[in-house]
C-alpha cells in the first residue's frame, strides 16, 4: 500500500495538500479564522462573560445608547425597550446562534452520508429514489419549505434544529454516494471486502476516512447558510422563542426601533454578516487548497 493511499485510508490530507492550503493562508483567511476563534471563545464562555443577565429588566434604563454626554454608559452596548443590557444578550445570542448552526450542519452532514453511502451500496431501486428524493430537496425553495413546516411544527430551539438539519442534506448524500463508488475502487476496499470484513464496517472504517475532507469543505460551505435561514426564520417570529435569544430574534425585535435605537437591531446583524463572510472565507480556502493538493 503506498503512503498516499495509506493517508487518504486513514483521512489524512496529502503533503501536497497540507502545502497548498498553507499557501493560500492569506491575511483575509487569518482574519477570518481569528474572528471564529473569537466568536467561537465567546460562545464557550457566555456564561462567564455576561455583564448582566439576559433576563434582568431596568426600565430606567429604557433605550439606553452606549455612549452618554458623560461617556461610555453602564451597558457598554446600550439597552433595549425593556432596558435589557445589549451586550449580555448578544453574547447569549452568539452562542445559540453557533450551537444551532453547527449541530444542524453536523445532523445534515451524518443524514446525507448515511443516505448516501446506502445508496452506494444498494444501487438499484434504493439508489434511484434517494436521487429521486434529493432531486425534490434541490427543486423547491427550502425557506418556504421551512416557512410551512414551522407553522404546523410550532417554534423553539429543538423543532429548528431539527428542521434545519434537513438543509443541504441532498449535496452531501450527492458526493458522499460519489465519492464512495470512487473509493470502492480502491485496492484496499476491495481487500477489506475479501477479509469478509462487514460492509457497515467498510464504509465507515476504510471509506468514510478517506472522503472525510471533502465532506467537511462541503459542511463549512453550508454553515453561513443555516446561520442565515435561522436568523430569517428567528426574524419572522418562527425561530428561537423567549426566554432563549439568538441573532435573527435580536434583529427581528431591533426593527421597530430602528431609528430610535438602531444597535439593538445593527450590532446582531453585524455579527451576522461577519461570521457568515468568515465561515464563506474559511470554507472556501479549504476547498481550493485541498482540490489544488488532489490534482
Amino acid at each position: 500500500m503506498s503512503g498516499r493511499t495509506a493517508d487518504a485510508e486513514r483521512g489524512y490530507p496529502p503533503p501536497r495538500a497540507i502545502r497548498s492550503l498553507r499557501a493560500r493562508l492569506s491575511y483575509p483567511v487569518r482574519i477570518a479564522m481569528a474572528w471564529l476563534a473569537l466568536m467561537l471563545m465567546v460562545a464557550a464562555l457566555a456564561d462567564v462573560i455576561e455583564p448582566y443577565s439576559i433576563l434582568a429588566v431596568d426600565l430606567r434604563a429604557r433605550l439606553a445608547p452606549p455612549l452618554t454626554n458623560s461617556g461610555l454608559s453602564a451597558h457598554w452596548l446600550g439597552t433595549d425597550a425593556l432596558g435589557r443590557d445589549v451586550l449580555s444578550r448578544l453574547i447569549a445570542s452568539i452562542r445559540i446562534s453557533l450551537l444551532l448552526a453547527f449541530a444542524a450542519s453536523l445532523l445534515s452532514a451524518s443524514i446525507g452520508t448515511s443516505l448516501g453511502f446506502l445508496a452506494a451500496h444498494r444501487r438499484g431501486l434504493t439508489e434511484q429514489a434517494i436521487l429521486a428524493l434529493a432531486d425534490v430537496q434541490a427543486a423547491v425553495p427550502f425557506p418556504i419549505f421551512a416557512l410551512t413546516v414551522m407553522a404546523f411544527l410550532g417554534h423553539g430551539l429543538l423543532p429548528v434544529i431539527g428542521l434545519t438539519s434537513l438543509f443541504g442534506w441532498e449535496r452531501h448524500a450527492r458526493i458522499a454516494r460519489g465519492l464512495a463508488l470512487t473509493a470502492e475502487a480502491q485496492g484496499y476496499v476491495a481487500a477489506a471486502r475479501q477479509l469478509g470484513a462487514h460492509p457497515l464496517r467498510v464504509y465507515l472504517r476504510h471509506i468514510l476516512p478517506s472522503i472525510a475532507a471533502t465532506l467537511i469543505v462541503l459542511m463549512t460551505l453550508i454553515i453561513p447558510e443555516v446561520i442565515m435561514l435561522e436568523s430569517a426564520l428567528s426574524f419572522l417570529g418562527l425561530g428561537v422563542q423567549p426566554p432563549l435569544t439568538s441573532l435573527g430574534t435580536m434583529i427581528g425585535y431591533g426593527r421597530d426601533y430602528l431609528t430610535r435605537a438602531p444597535w439593538i437591531l445593527m450590532l446582531p446583524a453585524l455579527i451576522v454578516v461577519l461570521t457568515t463572510l468568515a465561515v464563506s472565507l474559511v470554507g472556501d480556502w479549504l476547498r481550493d487548497g485541498l482540490d489544488a493538493g488532489s490534482e
